[in-house]
C-alpha cells in the first residue's frame, strides 16, 4: 500500500506553501484529512468521482450523505434559505453549527443530498479551512475522520489512520492535535422553525436565546 503524503498546515506560512499542491489535488479529485475547530475531517471536491470514494472509505450508503464547508451562504445560493437560516448563520457563523437547508432544484449530488432532498452546511473559523476552500474554489465535503465505529480522529495520526486506505489519492494537512470538542450541531431549517437533528459543540439552549426550536 503507498505512503500517505502528509503537509504541514499549522501556521500562515506552512498553509500558503502547501496551496499549489492542495488546489491541484482536489481539482484532480483527490481525498484529504482535514483540521476544523471541532474534530479532524475528511473531504473532497464535490465530483462524482471523489464523492464515490469517500463513500467507500467512510461505508456510507446514500441515506448517509456528507456534510459541506462552505465560505459563507454566497457559495450555495440555490439552497432554500429560510429567515430563520439566515439568522442562524449571522449569529454562529463561523462555528460548529450545520444547518439543513432544502435543495428545490436538486442541483447538489446524491452524496451530499439527503433522501429529504436537503443538503446539510456550515462555516468552520479553522484558518485551514478558509484556505482549503480557497484552494477548490467551492465547497467541499466534511465528515469525520474516523473509521466506522471509532471515535472522530482530533490528532494528524489518527486523521492518517483513516485516510490511509486511501493513500493513492490521499493527502493529510497536518495541523497538529486539536482540543477535545464535540462535532458540529445539526439543525433542519425546512419547516416553519428549525429541529435538532443532532446535539453537539454549540448548545442548544443557546440558540434558542436566539430563535424558538421546533420539539418533537
Amino acid at each position: 500500500m503507498p505512503d500517505l503524503k502528509a503537509l504541514p498546515y499549522r501556521t500562515p506560512q506552512e498553509r500558503r506553501a502547501a496551496a499549489n499542491e492542495l488546489r491541484r489535488h482536489l481539482r484532480l479529485g483527490g481525498l484529504i484529512a482535514y483540521p476544523t475547530e471541532t474534530v479532524y475531517g475528511l473531504g473532497c471536491a464535490l465530483l462524482p468521482e471523489p464523492l464515490e470514494r469517500l463513500a467507500l472509505l467512510k461505508e456510507r450508503g446514500s441515506d448517509q450523505p456528507f456534510l459541506v464547508l462552505i465560505r459563507s451562504p454566497d457559495d450555495v445560493p440555490d439552497l432554500a434559505w429560510t429567515d430563520a437560516a439566515h439568522r442562524l448563520a449571522r449569529t454562529f457563523w463561523p462555528g460548529p453549527l450545520t444547518l439543513a437547508l432544502a435543495d428545490p432544484a436538486g442541483r447538489f449530488p446524491g452524496a451530499v443530498r439527503s433522501p429529504w432532498g436537503t443538503v446539510a452546511v456550515r462555516v468552520s473559523p479553522h484558518p485551514a479551512a478558509a484556505d482549503i476552500l480557497a484552494a477548490c474554489d467551492g465547497p467541499v465535503t466534511s465528515t469525520s475522520a474516523n473509521r466506522a465505529g471509532e471515535p472522530p480522529a482530533t490528532d494528524a495520526r489518527t486523521a492518517a489512520a483513516a485516510l490511509q486506505p486511501a493513500a493513492d489519492v490521499g493527502l493529510l494537512l497536518d495541523g497538529g492535535p486539536l482540543p477535545p470538542s464535540r462535532p458540529s450541531t445539526i439543525l433542519d431549517c425546512t419547516g416553519a422553525r428549525p429541529r435538532v437533528l443532532r446535539a453537539g459543540a454549540l448548545p442548544v439552549t443557546e440558540i434558542e436565546q436566539l430563535i424558538p426550536l421546533e420539539h418533537d
